[in-house]
């Protein structure tokens, strides 16, 4: 059975700590990447929207690189959003940025009334490179 080991990235805010999570478990060649949101250094969310979704995908960098992953290795994404027909416009513009030509992984966005006082938040499923 493969036992489960926990990634931090190098620079881990407080969130973990304060909320007793993993930013990600490595599982055989998967890693599970806990929610990533645009938090500042604090673990406090930015206020600027489209700030706040580029931080939470810098956020997401730094835990795949911790687990020898880039974005190239996701293959599952799940998006959290607090008022998706506002924000689709911007969370896109930056989701080119990052995934600007396929294959895309897959991408599952989620509206909710709640994330703790940040309005975007993404999990992702990847392969560990060899």
């Amino acid at each position: 059975m493969t036992k489960r080991e926990a990634i931090f990235p190098a620079n881990r805010h407080t969130l973990y700590e304060e909320h007793g999570y993993s930013a990600a478990i490595r599982s055989g060649d998967l890693l599970f990447v806990s929610g990533q949101v645009g938090s500042l250094e604090d673990g406090s969310p930015e206020a600027d929207f489209e700030r706040q979704v580029e931080l939470a995908f810098d956020n997401l960098k730094a835990t795949l690189a911790a687990a020898g992953c880039d974005f190239d290795n996701i293959v599952d994404v799940t998006t959290f959003h607090t008022d998706p027909e506002q924000q689709f416009g911007t969370i896109m513009k930056v989701k080119q940025q990052i995934f600007g030509a396929p294959p895309y992984p897959n991408w599952t966005a989620v509206g909710v009334n709640w994330l703790a006082g940040f309005d975007f938040e993404i999990k992702v499923i990847a392969r560990i490179p060899e």
